[in-house]
């Protein structure tokens, strides 16, 4: 079990995959300079709004771990390239020290313009009986052992699959015939195919946007859970043609 701070958004990080983001919130800066003073990596955990942490939208069960490969600064904003990494289970959650800014206590720093209050302001507004100086959500988790890699019959039908839905892609593009299959095997997506077990979660991270699916893919513990959906997601691509 590891502690680890948490990014909730409306969003889905796969193992193998990159991803950009903009931290400009003040609760996000603070959890950014703890990892990068700290070379600790956090979680990226898709939002449940269903469940409220201190007022804020709460994490889904699984996340996955975002080590940050590229940091800079512009202006208030920091700019971060993150790459997805170890898959994992929320099984306590640690609320931050002070609600949102649309919650009636700090209705006097709702954003100015754009403009929020500096992480010194807010943190001298912590009640005296929170113990924690945290704004943001951290969570202790359970990291999940990498699917096993795919034999050679997986990989071979993962490769097959992903043509398939490439052809599709293809004939909604109106690519012409003469550079049809060119236009497939120079994909990015036909790359990253090989046995290992971050290949199929990185092809499935290119190949899909929906954050359903995505969140189902991120929750499968064997190459064959995440070949069935990528099953029916092609049957989809079909049916829609017929």
């Amino acid at each position: 079990m590891e502690n680890l701070p948490l990014f909730v958004l409306p969003m889905v990080l796969l193992p193998g995959e990159i991803q950009e983001l903009r931290v400009f919130e003040p609760r996000y800066k603070q959890m950014l300079d703890d990892c990068l003073l700290d070379g600790k990596n956090f979680g990226l955990v898709r939002s449940d709004f269903l469940s409220e942490v201190n007022h804020w939208d709460g994490p889904m069960e699984y996340g996955c771990e975002a080590e940050i490969i590229h940091h800079e600064t512009k202006g208030s904003n920091h700019f971060l390239q993150i790459i997805g990494r170890r898959k994992f289970v929320v099984k306590k959650v640690h609320q931050p020290a002070l609600p949102p800014f649309n919650h009636p206590s700090m209705s006097k720093f709702m954003e100015d313009d754009g403009i929020y209050p500096n992480l010194e302001t807010l943190i001298a507004e912590i009640p005296d009986d929170v113990t924690n100086s945290k704004l943001y959500i951290s969570a202790d988790v359970e990291f999940l052992d990498v699917v096993e890699e795919m034999n050679e019959l997986q990989s071979g039908e993962l490769e097959q699959i992903v043509r398939s839905i490439l052809q599709h892609v293809a004939l909604i593009l109106n690519v012409d015939d003469d550079h049809f299959a060119e236009w497939i095997d120079k994909s990015p997506v036909m790359e990253l195919i090989d046995n290992s077990p971050e290949s199929i979660f990185a092809v499935s991270a290119l190949l899909f946007g929906d954050l359903d699916l995505r969140q189902e893919i991120l929750e499968t513990t064997d190459p064959e859970d995440v070949l069935r959906i990528l099953r029916l997601e092609l049957k989809k691509f079909s049916s829609e043609e017929e």
